[in-house]
This record gives C-alpha cells, structure tokens and sequence, in this order.
C-alpha cells in the first residue's frame, strides 16, 4: 500500500451558543474544523482533524510511502520541518496527517484503533467542558444539565477573571450535577487559560478552595513556566494540570522534572503518535494523563490503550457539520464502535454546501492573549 495524495477539507462545529475563555469569546458560536484526508493506491482514505500550514512540505515526508509504517512516519515528518520548529500549527499540521495514517492503518486491518492500539475497553471515561465562560446563570445550568443527562458527573469551567463569579458559577454546575447524581459528590475543575500570575493564581484558587473542593486548577500561569506551574501546585490544594498547547516531548521534560504538573494533558490536534508518547513519558512520573479537544476521537482511541488515562475532555455533544462518528455518550463516557479506523464517515457534499462561516476567526477572540493578561493588581470585573 502507497500512499497518493491529500485533499484539505474544512467544516465548522455549531455550538448553538457562545464559546470562549478568560481570553476572549467566539460569539456567534461557529468554530473551524479543518481536515487533512490522505488517499492510497489501494482507494483507502484516512482522516485526520487539524491545521492548514506547510501542508503540502508536511506531506512531502510521507509520499509514495507505506501508510501503515505510521511512528516512523511521524518522525519522517518531525525531521522534515524541523528548520520550521516543527511545533504550533505546523506540530498540528504533522499531527492532522498522522491521524489519518493511523485512521488508514486500521482500517486496513479491519478493526477499531482502540483494538488495533491494543485497548481492552472502548468505555472511555469523560469529564465536561462547556467552554462557558460568557453564559449566564441559565444558560449555565441549562448547558450542565445536558451534559448531566448523558451521566457526566464531573465538569470542568472557564474562568480566572473574577473569584466570586467563578466561586457563583462554580457553585451552580455543583448543584446540577449532585442532583443530577442523586446527591453524590460531583467533581469541579477550573481552567484559566494562562491568564495569571502565579500569585494572582494561587490567591484566587486558595479562596475558592474556602467553599469547593476543586479537582484541579488546569493552565494558571504561562503553559511553559515550570517553575510558577510548581509553586502554584505548592500554594494550592488542587491539582495543577497542563500541557494542551505543548507540543514535542521537549517541551514536556522540564515541567516533569521540576514537578511542575499533577494531570498531564495533551491536544487532539498535536496527533495521536504524540500523545502515545507523552503518555508514556508521563506514566514513566507516575502521573495521569488527560485528552483535551472538542473532537478528539483519535485520542480517544488511544486513550483506550494507555495504563495512565484519568478522563477525556467532553466539549461539545454533536459533530461538526458534515461529520457522522461511530461513539456515542452513555453514563458519563465516550463508548467506541466497531468500525475500522477511526470511525469517522464525512459528508463531503453536505460540507461543501454548509454556507456556515465563523465570525471570528480561530487567530481572534480566545487564541489572542489580552494585553494586562498576568499583569492585572485586581481581576477583572466579570
């Protein structure tokens, strides 16, 4: 088998609301979802979900090649971009089409990646997200308690701009979720997406953590401070999780040396090889580690197959546009059909219909940090 070529493809995902983070909003609720699709000489298709830079320098690592022979692909395509600093869009370029090299490494085996990675269980435990930060009060519960309907009973929040907003919103999703538990204890996350100083962070998770009790605190100071990420981790009862938006083992090594991270967490869009990899870096520190993306179905796959899966980021319920999975939401996980690959059906002619187009680009709202973002005396008003 040879692989032939590539087409790039883009969607969009409806929210059906607005989305955002401490760092700015998607309002009309309309996110991109760009796909890369490789295609082989033996008319089998692999899809994969991420950027469109350097797409066709990316490609020229892999073509003509075995598509089964997939790590070391990967790390064809490391060495390619290298001079580019194979990492931010680029790594997620690397892990688009690495992700469909797995989708058509399975699906030419006949089976599921879980299976085909070696998983036992295609019961993947979920945790919630709703990327909330711009909801109120009953759009807030109101979104909870969907997410409590399918059995979640742990939810993260955005926050970090106000400590007793947080403190008010947090509260809510608390009493959805334990009523929806018939009173067991639910499970509360808060993600400030970088948006303090190491002080200012564990000022605000202390004084929250004088009502709640917070599982973790993900993202509080910049993503590669290890040294801050450590000392809020010490200021803090909560655990402290990150690594989203690292992308190569490199840029994991120092915060696990310095003991920076309890919950290690890695992108969908880096690629299902670099998350079999910090995995297993990370399971080598005895620590749990935590798919984070609003369609993640790759990881999902190998998040089956890793000793070290604590839970999988839940953002949003229903596919992008175009887009059919075989996974459903059943008591509070992610459950994995039985179709070859990856499970992903796309409807091209549907998506190339969809006249749906955000109104804030993907390098806008939420993906640009705030001037006095780390710098503000008091937070911000919510």
């Amino acid at each position: 088998m040879r692989i032939t070529g590539y087409r790039a493809l883009n969607t969009v995902q409806e929210w059906g609301r607005a989305v955002g983070d401490a760092n700015g909003v998607y309002a009309d609720g309309l996110t991109e979802v760009p796909m890369v699709l490789v295609t082989t000489d033996e008319g089998i298709t692999g899809v994969g979900m991420g950027p469109h830079v350097e797409l066709d320098a990316v490609f020229a690592a892999i073509d003509g090649e075995d598509p089964r022979g997939v790590t070391a692909l990967y790390d064809r395509m490391l060495r390619q971009m290298f001079k580019a600093g194979h990492a931010g869009t680029v790594f997620g370029t690397i892990g688009a089409f690495d992700t469909a090299l797995w989708d058509i490494k399975a699906k030419a085996a006949g089976e599921p990646l879980w299976r085909l990675l070696g998983g036992r269980d295609r019961v993947v435990p979920a945790y919630a997200s709703g990327l909330d930060i711009d909801l109120d009060d009953e759009d807030l519960i109101r979104t909870y308690q969907q997410y409590a309907e399918h059995g979640l009973r742990t939810a993260k929040l955005k926050g970090g701009l106000d400590v007793e907003r947080d403190r008010h919103r947090l509260s809510l999703v608390r009493d959805v979720l334990t009523e929806a538990g018939g009173g067991a204890r639910p499970g509360l996350m808060l993600d400030a997406n970088e948006c303090w100083s190491r002080k200012q962070a564990v000022r605000h998770v202390a004084e929250l953590e004088r009502t709640l009790d917070l599982i973790w605190v993900e993202e509080p100071v910049r993503r590669w401070d290890a040294e801050g990420l450590a000392a809020v981790g010490r200021g803090v009862r909560a655990a402290v999780a990150s690594g989203e938006n690292l992308s190569g083992l490199e840029q994991f090594r120092p915060l696990l040396a310095a003991g920076a991270l309890d919950i290690v967490q890695t992108a969908s869009v880096w690629g299902i090889t670099h998350f079999l990899r910090v995995a297993a870096l990370a399971h080598g520190h005895d620590l749990p580690v935590s798919p984070i993306g609003t369609n993640p179905v790759g990881l999902l796959h190998a998040a089956a197959s890793v000793p070290n899966h604590l839970a999988s980021e839940l953002q949003v319920l229903q596919p992008p546009v175009g887009v059919a999975l075989d996974l459903r939401i059943e008591d509070g996980a992610f459950v994995l059909g039985d179709s070859p690959g990856l499970g992903v059906v796309l409807d091209e002619e549907l998506i190339g219909a969809c006249e749906l187009q955000p109104a804030t680009s993907s390098f806008d709202g939420p993906g640009v940090r705030p001037e006095r973002a780390g710098h503000r005396l008091l937070a911000a008003a919510g």
